[in-house]
C-alpha cells in the first residue's frame, strides 16, 4: 500500500486517472484481492474515489477544496508548532535540527523525493512533539488529503530556499520556545504553500503514466 500510495502523492498516478487493477497487480507484485484492500484504505485517506460500476480513480480537489484544508492544515500546524514550544525535549529538537541539515544536503542535489521526505519529517516531528493524541490524529487525516499536492508544489526547486528559510525560523522559535512566534511562522508557511499549489498546480515535471509515463518496477 505505500508503493501505491506513493505512486499517487509523487504524481506518478494523475489526479482524476482511472486506476487500472491489472497493471497496478504486475506492477505490485500482488493478486486483486490485496490491492483492493489497500485501494479501500487509500479512500478513506481521501487519495482515491471508488463509485459503484465505475472502479477507482486518484481523487481530485477543486480549488476551493485546496484552499479550505490548507487553511485547516495552517491551523492544526501553528497549533502544534505553539505546543512544541512548551513540551519539546532537547533531544526532539537535536532530531529536528538533523533532519534539516539532511534536507539542505538533498537541496544541493536537487533531490525531491529526498528533501520532500525530510521536509515533511519535520512537520511529522514538530507534531509528535505537541504531545496531543487528538491534534496528532486529525494532523496525520488532513495531511494524507494534502501530501500529493505539497510534493508537487516542490516541482520548481526555486521555491526550496525560500521553505528553507521558514523551516530555519521554525527551529529558531523552537530554541528560543517562543510559541506565539511559531504559530505565525508555521500558518505563513501553509499559506505560502496553499498559494504555490494553487499558482502551479497544473505545472508537472513528473509525467503521469495517463500521459504515457511508467510505473516504476
Amino acid at each position: 500500500m505505500d508503493h501505491l500510495r506513493n505512486f499517487i502523492v509523487e504524481g506518478m498516478l494523475a489526479p482524476g486517472m482511472k486506476l487500472n487493477e491489472r497493471t497496478l497487480c504486475e506492477t505490485l507484485g500482488i493478486s486483486r484481492t490485496p490491492l483492493r484492500e489497500a485501494l479501500k484504505v487509500l479512500a478513506s485517506e481521501g487519495l482515491i474515489d471508488i463509485l459503484p460500476n465505475r472502479g477507482a480513480s486518484v481523487s481530485r480537489m477543486s480549488d476551493a477544496e485546496i484552499r479550505e484544508t490548507f487553511e485547516l492544515m495552517g491551523g492544526l500546524e501553528a497549533f502544534s508548532g505553539e505546543l512544541a514550544c512548551e513540551r519539546m525535549t532537547p533531544a526532539e529538537l537535536s532530531e529536528i535540527k538533523a533532519l534539516h541539515y539532511a534536507m539542505l544536503a538533498c537541496r544541493e542535489q536537487n533531490d525531491l523525493s529526498g528533501y520532500y521526505s525530510r521536509n515533511q519529517a519535520i512537520h511529522d516531528k514538530i507534531n509528535d512533539a505537541a504531545r496531543n493524541s487528538a491534534l496528532r490524529q486529525t494532523y496525520v487525516s488532513v495531511n494524507r488529503r494534502l501530501q500529493a499536492l505539497r510534493f508537487r508544489s516542490n516541482f520548481q526547486t526555486t521555491k526550496w530556499d525560500s521553505a528553507i528559510r521558514d523551516h530555519e525560523a521554525m527551529i529558531a522559535a523552537l530554541e528560543s520556545r517562543d510559541g506565539k512566534r511559531m504559530a505565525e511562522i508555521m500558518r505563513a508557511h501553509l499559506m505560502a504553500k496553499r498559494d504555490a499549489v494553487l499558482a502551479e498546480r497544473t505545472m508537472t515535471t513528473v509525467k503521469p503514466i495517463s500521459e504515457g509515463g511508467t510505473l516504476p518496477g
